[in-house]
């Protein structure tokens, strides 16, 4: 395949990965918003990242599916316009400030995403030599992570401006007051998402026409070919991409964490919450410079198994001393969990994926299952500070930082020397 032909996929599949993550990562101004505007409690507010990711586990499968039968490019349309449909559903939310109807429409979103992720991260891995896969995920990683740094900022603009002031007057009037003053908080979301359904919708025809190529993934690599697809039946003979699945299960959740829980940890720790509303930008680039650097450094300088195992050990490190200081200090730390968390995606992903051959489309539908990570721990973490405080509910991401670093060691060659004997 030519530079050009290699080229101009990528820059498509860039642009989508700049939508995954400013789509994304309106959580993280969604969670303390709504929380305020639907007047809920950390569990419940916490509910608004179950809904988006648990769609990725109920869709991971059937999007496998749809791809089957409409291909890569045609998949990558139907997902935009299920994006752009859940961001439709804000509009009648906002106007009744109906909190599970902002739930569906983040389920919606998440069902789209999860359509997108199934199609377009295989073309990352495929397009290229497998072992410089990391640092082309890394690439789209950036393009996904400047998209997530400037969400927070523009939403928060709008939507929590003067936060501080309207949380201390909500405290004060009567309920006719208050219902009025809550109503006009909730319609600040519904310009900002009738743009994004605009946008989405524009994207959606311009895929569709787009001359993205479709990638036949059972020509990936010559092993496959010499090994798993003439001698393996299942997908559950690849123990590496089993314990794959569950390490991406334990990195979307411990990566939705930092990034969701910094603004209200920031107000914990006595940071004004028109101040502490930016502060999951700065998680995510604390992400970015984690993902410049795989792109200078993978393959280069040191391997993905290096990477994520020195990413294993900084998350064991900065979630411990976040929780053990206190102030700028610990909001910090928690921030630089996005530099941690940076090459764990782009480094479990092709492990968890090497020699599936004919078995990669439904291995990458398993590996999106995973995203369904960010749907439980998060709420995990809600419930534990509702009975405990932000800081001590932080202890829940240690072990998952350790067991992904198992993974890094010696989980991802489990199976493999097997399949070499066979």
């Amino acid at each position: 395949m030519s530079n050009k032909a290699v080229l101009n996929p990528l820059i498509i599949i860039g642009i989508l990965f700049f939508i995954f993550g400013f789509v994304t990562w309106l959580s993280a101004v969604l969670i303390p918003y709504l929380q305020l505007a639907c007047e809920l409690n950390n569990f419940q507010s916490y509910l608004v990242a179950f809904a988006f990711y648990i769609s990725y586990f109920l869709m991971g499968i059937p999007s496998g599916w749809l791809l089957k039968l409409t291909g890569f490019k045609n998949g990558l349309s139907i997902g935009l316009f299920l994006v752009a449909i859940g961001s439709l559903l804000f509009i009648p939310a906002a106007l009744n400030r109906y909190y599970p109807l902002f739930l569906l429409g983040l389920f919606v979103q998440g069902a789209g995403l999860t359509v997108l992720q199934t199609a377009s991260n295989p073309y990352v891995t495929i397009l290229g030599p497998k072992e410089s896969a990391a640092r082309r995920i890394s690439f789209m990683g950036i393009c996904n992570g400047i998209a997530g740094a400037l969400a927070p900022i523009i939403l928060g603009a709008v939507i929590l401006t003067d936060a501080d002031a309207v949380k201390k007057k909500l405290s004060v009037l009567d309920p006719a007051q208050k219902i009025v003053e809550l109503n006009a908080l909730a319609a600040k979301v519904i310009v900002p998402y009738l743009v994004i359904t605009v946008v989405l919708v524009a994207l959606a025809i311009a895929i569709r026409f787009s001359a993205l190529p479709e990638v036949n993934e059972e020509e990936i690599d010559e092993e496959g070919e010499l090994t798993e697809q003439h001698v393996r039946t299942s997908i559950l003979q690849f123990p590496h991409l089993l314990l794959g699945v569950l390490m991406l299960f334990l990195y979307t959740g411990v990566e939705v964490i930092a990034g969701n829980s910094i603004i209200g940890y920031g107000s914990f720790q006595g940071i004004p919450l028109t101040v502490s509303k930016f502060f999951t930008s700065f998680t995510l680039i604390s992400m970015l410079v984690g993902y410049l650097i795989g792109i200078v450094c993978i393959p280069k300088f040191f391997s993905q198994e290096t990477a994520l195992k020195i990413s294993a050990m900084l998350g064991v490190l900065f979630a411990t001393a976040a929780i053990f200081t206190s102030g700028v200090v610990s909001v910090v730390f928690v921030a630089l969990l996005g530099l941690a968390n940076s090459l764990m995606w782009p480094s479990i992903w092709p492990l968890a994926i090497a020699g599936l051959g004919k078995f990669t489309k439904i291995g990458s539908s398993l590996l999106v299952m995973a995203i369904s990570g960010a749907a439980l721990l998060p709420l995990l973490y809600g419930y534990i500070t509702d009975q405990t405080n932000p800081q001590q509910a932080y202890w829940i991401v240690i072990p998952c930082y350790m067991a992904i670093g198992y993974y890094a060691v010696s989980g991802h060659k489990l199976g493999k020397q097997k399949q070499i004997n066979n």
